[in-house]
Formats: C-alpha cells, structure tokens, sequence
C-alpha cells in the first residue's frame, strides 16, 4: 500500500481524533452530530464511527465471505471488551481494498483510540453501544449470505424483507439513539416506551431514502436491497433493471417505495416531537436528518429517470433553508407539523404494512428475543 499522510501515528487525543475524522467519512453526522449537547455529541460520534467500521468491514472488495464473517467477530469481540483493538487494526488496515476511502483505512487503523473513547462512557451507554454493533455485525452477514445465494441483483425477496434488513442497519441505531437520550434526560425514559417503538421506524425511513437514491450505485457493485415481489407485482424483474432505462412500469413501484419511507419519516418526526422542547440540540438533530431525507425523496419524485445519486442530490441552499427554517421551529411542535405538512404535502404516501401497528413492533424482534 502506498503510504499516504493518514498512516502517520495520530499524535492528539483520542477525542480529538474523533472530532477529526467524523468529517472525513459523513458530511452529514459531521453536520448533525455536533448539534448535540457534549455528553450526548461524544457518545453519538462514537457510535457512528464504530458502525462506520462495521459497514468497512461488509463492504470492503477485497474481503471474501469467509473473512468479512471472521472480521466481524473480531470487531464485535473488540467492541464487546473481549479483545484488544490494537491487534485486529494491525491484521485488518492492510487488507483493505484502495476502493474503500482512505479516512476508512485511516479509522480501522486508529480503531484503538475510538475503543479508548468508547471505554470511558458510563455502563448504559457502553451497552447501548455494544449491542447495536453486535446486532449489526451480525444482521448484514446475515443478508449478505442470503444476497450471495440469490445473486446480488435480484434484490431482496419483498417489503417484510426489506424491513428487516433496514432494521438491522438503520433500525437498531434508533433504538441505541434512544437508549442513550433515555440515559441523558429522565423525562425521556419516562417516554421510553413510545420511542423506542417510532426509533425503528425513524431508521427505516431514513435507510429506505438511501437505498433508493444510492440504488444505480449499488446494483453497479453487483447489490440491490430493493424488494423483488413489488416489482414483479408491476411487471418487472429486478435484475433486469438498469440505470437510464426508465419505465412508467418502474416509475409506479419507485413511487410506491417513496410512499412507504415517507410513512415512516412521518414516525419519525412523531418521535421527534416526544423529545422535550428545552432539548433543543437533540431535536436539531432529529428534525435535520427528517428534513434532508424529506428533501431527497421529493428530489427523487421529480427525477425517477435518475442514474446516479448525484443527479437527485439536495442542493446547499436546501440544506441551508432546511436548518433554518427549522431552527426557528425547534421548541414549537405545532409550527414543525405545519412545516413538515407542507414539506410533504404532494409526496406519495403509502400506508405502513399492519405489522407496525403490533406488539412486536418491528420485523425482527422475534429475531432478537434471544440476541
């Protein structure tokens, strides 16, 4: 490997560390982050560069099955406090592919001073922490195997399977999110209950956004996490699809799609509403997130012929007048459903399946009964 400026001995604190690389892998958590008050803003990089670590790790091009399940465990047993960092960053950096980004090599090889951080958080927060990683780990290998079986492009089977895989990436933070908000404020473990069941639907919505923007991007990588039974249902077969060949046939089930992430941003910003208003940071950080995925799908909606990402991305002077406009709504929840009713006002809704509305309350809950 060609030595870069990144392979040097990082010579601050661990902390500060953090705060150098979050901009490096996430615009966006770089931008949303920071908006929570010090205690929360650590633990919360923390989190993301640890999950950051775990996607490196699934997606990584040089890194067959067999060495991704093994790294996994590896990292799992790091977080966990079974093993030392310092010997599966040492194995693991070299091995990974010049495809994944340089501040990534750079975080797997500094994977010491973000356990370090990790380590100096409370019990609760270390365990909120721990078994998101692990539930992750352990979710993606999961459908990556059942990815391989299928062949990548064919997608995933339908929406309950597209739920579940958008639980074990996106879902499972929101619950770690809350977990950690309930440890930082009393009133809001008083209202644990109700936000933990919107927390996985708020992760839904803002992983589904991804999906289908980040879709052409994925399926040239030989991946697809779109639902095939959807698509059949609209006549098309989903390994066939390809970036540029629109048709009112794909038009209809993208819009379907848009309408079920836009159900679940919905959830989101109910669950946002139950944070306390003197919190203003915390929902900062909420209501930033819902307002650029709200954006995208609209973006979305007016381009379906798009071909890459970069042909829906939101604009600066968006992102702009979002942080704006709801910065001055931030304490008044009656003001925020009126702005988020005109935001998605002409976007396709599509009712959340009924097992949304059961106790279990998320697809993979019989899954994790015993996790």
């Amino acid at each position: 490997m060609t030595e870069h400026a990144h392979d040097k001995v990082w010579q601050g604190t661990a902390e500060a560390y953090q705060d150098h690389v979050l901009p490096l892998v996430s615009r966006t958590f770089a931008l949303t982050i920071p908006q929570l008050p010090g205690a929360l803003h650590r633990v919360v990089a923390n989190a993301y560069l640890l999950c950051r670590v775990a996607d490196t790790i699934e997606d990584d091009a040089a890194l067959d099955a067999v060495a991704k399940r093994r790294y996994e465990e590896a990292f799992v047993a790091v977080v966990t406090g079974r093993a030392e960092p310092a010997a599966l960053a040492a194995e693991l950096a070299p091995l990974l592919s010049t495809e994944t980004i340089e501040p990534e090599r750079e975080l797997v090889r500094n994977l010491p001073l973000v356990i370090e951080v990790l380590r100096g958080f409370n019990r609760a927060q270390q365990n909120a922490v721990e078994r998101c990683v692990r539930v992750m780990c352990e979710g993606m290998h999961r459908f990556q195997q059942e990815a391989a079986r299928r062949g990548g492009e064919a997608g995933l089977a339908d929406q309950a399977e597209m739920d579940r895989y958008c639980y074990y990436v996106a879902g499972v933070v929101g619950e770690m999110l809350t977990e950690l908000f309930c440890d930082f404020d009393p009133v809001m473990a008083q209202r644990r209950e109700q936000m933990m069941r919107l927390a996985v639907s708020f992760g839904q919505g803002l992983q589904m956004t991804n999906i289908l923007k980040d879709q052409w991007e994925d399926r040239a990588r030989g991946a697809c996490w779109l639902p095939q039974a959807l698509f059949q249902r609209h006549g098309l077969d989903l390994a066939s699809l390809r970036a540029g060949a629109y048709s009112p046939a794909y038009g209809a089930a993208l819009s379907e799609l848009i309408g079920v992430a836009h159900a679940h941003l919905r959830n989101a910003l109910s669950y946002t509403l139950l944070i306390p208003s003197e919190h203003t940071g915390v929902r900062r950080f909420c209501l930033w997130a819902i307002g650029l995925a709200v954006l995208t799908l609209k973006n979305i909606q007016r381009r379906p012929d798009f071909q890459s990402g970069a042909d829906i991305k939101v604009t600066r002077g968006a992102v702009a007048r979002t942080i704006m406009v709801t910065n001055v709504a931030v304490k008044r929840d009656a003001l925020l459903r009126s702005l988020f009713d005109f935001a998605w006002r002409d976007l396709a809704l599509t009712p959340l399946d009924a097992a949304w509305e059961q106790p279990s309350w998320h697809p993979a809950a019989a899954e994790l009964q015993h996790a």
